[in-house]
C-alpha cells in the first residue's frame, strides 16, 4: 500500500514512516522541507507545504491513504501567534482533503488531540475540531486517532514540563492537579499503523492514552526529582500568563493557562482496540529513568 504521510519527518511522523516501512509499506513523506536522515532509506521524500495549495500538486498521486500529522504544539504559542493553529489545523487539513479528493486517495488517517471541539477553549482544540469535521465530511474512509501528550525521543513533553517547573521550587498553576495520560512515541506509532490498512477501522475516532493517568504535580517531580511544588491559583496563574503571553518571546499565554483548566485523559483508553495490553506500555517514569 502507497502511504503518504504529510509532517512524516516531524517527532511521531519518523518513528510511524520506520513502523510503516517495516510493515512492507511504500512510504512518502511530504515536509516543507523535508529530512531524509530520520527516514527509513526506501522513503520518498516530497516537498510541500499544506498551507499552500499550489505546492501539493502530484504529491498525491497513486496514493492509497495520507497520514495527516502536520501540527503546531499546544503547549507553547505558535511563531505567528495563535491564529497559526487555524491556518495550520484547518486551512491544513482542508488542502490536504482537496488534494487528496482529487488524486482518488482512498483514506485518511487524521491526529487529531484529546479534546478536540469545534467550540472549545483554546484556539488548538476548536482548529483541531474543526478539522475533524473536515475530514468526516470528506467523502473518502476516515479513520480519527486522539491521543494524549506524546513523549520519546525527540519530543518536547519533558522540555515543557522543565520549562514549567524550575528546580527545587516549582510554582504550579492550581498546584499541578491537571491530569496527562502521557503515551510513549513507540507505542503511539504502531497504533496509527493499524488505522492505515485495517478496513474494520473507517469511520472510527479513537481516543488513546498511556498506561498511566498522571497530575502535573507528579510529572514534574519525575522530571525535576526532589522540588517543591507551590500552589498558585488558577487565576493568579491566569492573570500571570496573560501577561506573560503579551511579552514578545514569551513562550506561554491565555490558551496554555485555558489547556491547564482540564484534563488531558481519555474517559476509555482505546488501545484495548488494538490489542494493546497497557501493562506493557512503557511509563513516563521508565523512560526517563533510561536516559
Amino acid at each position: 500500500m502507497h502511504v503518504l504521510v504529510t509532517g512524516g519527518d516531524g517527532f511521531i511522523g519518523r518513528y510511524l514512516c520506520t513502523e510503516l516501512d517495516e510493515r512492507g509499506h511504500e512510504v512518502s513523506v511530504l515536509s516543507r522541507d523535508p529530512d531524509p536522515d530520520v527516514l527509513p532509506a526506501s522513503a520518498e521524500t516530497v516537498s510541500g507545504d499544506v498551507t499552500d495549495p499550489d505546492t501539493l500538486e502530484g504529491a498525491f498521486e497513486g496514493v492509497d491513504v495520507v497520514v495527516n500529522l502536520v501540527a503546531l504544539s499546544p503547549l507553547f504559542i505558535p511563531s505567528g501567534g495563535n491564529e497559526m493553529h487555524e491556518r495550520i489545523h484547518l486551512g491544513g487539513t482542508e488542502n490536504v482533503v482537496a488534494a487528496a479528493q482529487a488524486a482518488g486517495v482512498k483514506r485518511i488517517v487524521q491526529m487529531s488531540a484529546l479534546g478536540a471541539d469545534p467550540e472549545g477553549a483554546t484556539h488548538y482544540i476548536r482548529a483541531k475540531g474543526r478539522a475533524e469535521e473536515v475530514v468526516r465530511n470528506s467523502g473518502m474512509e476516515w479513520v480519527i486517532v486522539r491521543p494524549s501528550v506524546v513523549f520519546g525521543q525527540g519530543g518536547e513533553f519533558v522540555a515543557f514540563t522543565k520549562k514549567l517547573t524550575p528546580p527545587l521550587v516549582a510554582p504550579l498553576p492550581g498546584g499541578g492537579k491537571t491530569r496527562f495520560q502521557p503515551i510513549w512515541v513507540k507505542d503511539l506509532a504502531p497504533i496509527l499503523a493499524d488505522c492505515v490498512a485495517d478496513d474494520d477501522r473507517a469511520g472510527e475516532t479513537y481516543e488513546i492514552g498511556g498506561p498511566e493517568n498522571l497530575t502535573l504535580k507528579q510529572i514534574a517531580k519525575m522530571v525535576r526529582g526532589s522540588v517543591a511544588v507551590i500552589p498558585v491559583p488558577m487565576a493568579l496563574a491566569g492573570v500571570g500568563l496573560s501577561i506573560g503571553g503579551a511579552i514578545p518571546g514569551f513562550p506561554m499565554g491565555k490558551d496554555q493557562y485555558r489547556s491547564l483548566r482540564f484534563d488531558n485523559t481519555t474517559a476509555e483508553n482505546a488501545v484495548a482496540d488494538f490489542g494493546v495490553d497497557p501493562d506493557d506500555m512503557l511509563t513516563l517514569g521508565a523512560s526517563l529513568n533510561r536516559n
